[in-house]
């Protein structure tokens, strides 16, 4: 078993739900569908038979038809999440969060399309109080990160089976990190990222509600790379990184947050949630970079019946309940980033690329020097 981040001694705040996972929010499910064809050696160019990506869905609801209360916001707007435009204006999400790599997007986004028609996935529009079947409009979400360091990511190596393949295996409780789904060839940090997760369990006192997170991690630059406030970046020796090609400058790379929480709150409240993301990422180094798509996206599983043709009522928190939520985000969003980070294993891609695991037992012993 890989050990997460708790195991390596690192300190974290607050109490989590029994999976450590997005998935502690009652109903959320996760898939992957992870794409590896290859050895190094077989990449010559675009449309090799070389790939490193891959697709991860998240349902909110499960396999229930689900419309929940939606917010977002972007730290740093270097990337693309799709479906903002109705989700600002109507405050909801209908279907799945699907993420990916950059050059994915439009496939992911038509595939998500027809597994919702197929699935009746969606609410019909309704003409004089009736439903019309196969009439409908929404507006799948699906965010990217570039993994073009180690996956032929011109090659369009993503396929709609991928992306049904991603939804059909969703399922709730313990879910994998690391090299896994759409997080399959990302780099953070300048070591091995991928995907991450983390929960919070409030206290009874403030509400008992659960926070779950789920990120891709392809963020941040080595040398500001801090853990429980010890420089890591500048401790840390070995393990760099080896580049047989033309690179961005360090830190050009994105992450994309999916919050998740059971707590009734509003559109706004979880746009303020998502507002909160970047202190997680602040304490781990990163936010700073031009280059960077940090973009981030929150949902309420909360108030089943909100969304409605004519009219409905909702439960909803009161903002100065919200404080306790704001700090689970971001600790969460910590912890999902260093559960990335030590799940992801060392992988070579294009051109003999390599990306080197986070060194977890030299971590291990700054941290355990700290504290003597």
């Amino acid at each position: 078993m890989k050990k997460r981040a708790r195991e390596l001694g690192i300190s974290l705040d607050g109490e989590t739900g029994t999976y450590n996972a997005i998935t502690d929010v009652d109903g959320v499910m996760v898939g992957y569908s992870t794409i590896i064809k290859g050895e190094p050696e077989d990449y010559s160019g675009m449309g090799s038979n070389f790939a490193r990506t891959g697709v991860t869905a998240i349902l909110p609801r499960g396999r229930q038809r689900s419309v929940v209360y939606a917010g977002r916001h972007d730290l740093n707007g270097n990337g693309e999440l799709t479906g903002t435009h109705w989700m600002d204006d109507s405050g909801f999400i209908h279907g799945p969060i699907m993420i990916t790599n950059t050059n994915s997007v439009g496939i992911v986004r038509d595939s998500v399309t027809k597994w919702m028609l197929e699935n009746k996935f969606y609410h019909p529009l309704v003409f004089q109080g009736n439903e019309i079947e196969g009439s409908g409009y929404f507006y799948p979400v699906v965010g990217e990160t570039y993994d073009g360091i180690l996956n032929d990511t011109n090659g369009f190596h993503v396929k709609e089976h991928h992306v049904m393949e991603a939804l059909e295996n969703a399922h709730g409780g313990f879910i994998e990190e690391g090299n896994v789904g759409g997080g399959t060839g990302m780099v953070c940090h300048e070591f091995k990222g991928g995907t991450g997760t983390s929960s919070r369990k409030l206290s009874r006192e403030d509400g008992g509600y659960t926070v779950g997170v789920l990120v891709q991690a392809n963020h941040g630059a080595r040398k500001w790379f801090t853990i429980n406030g010890i420089p890591m970046g500048e401790k840390l020796t070995g393990a760099d990184p080896v580049y047989n090609m033309a690179m961005a400058k360090p830190g050009t790379g994105s992450i994309i947050v999916v919050l998740a929480t059971d707590a009734p709150v509003n559109p706004i409240q979880l746009s303020k949630m998502c507002k909160r993301v970047p202190i997680g990422i602040g304490k781990l180094g990163s936010g700073y970079e031009n280059g960077s798509g940090d973009i981030f996206v929150a949902f309420s599983t909360a108030n089943e019946n909100a969304f409605t043709h004519t009219k409905a009522v909702a439960q909803i928190l009161g903002d100065h309940r919200m404080d306790p939520i704001y700090k689970a985000v971001a600790d969460a969003v910590e912890e999902a980033i260093l559960n990335a980070l030590c799940a992801a294993e060392t992988m070579e891609g294009i051109q003999h690329n390599k990306i080197f695991a986070l060194p977890k037992e030299q971590v291990a012993e700054i941290l355990s020097e700290r504290r003597r």
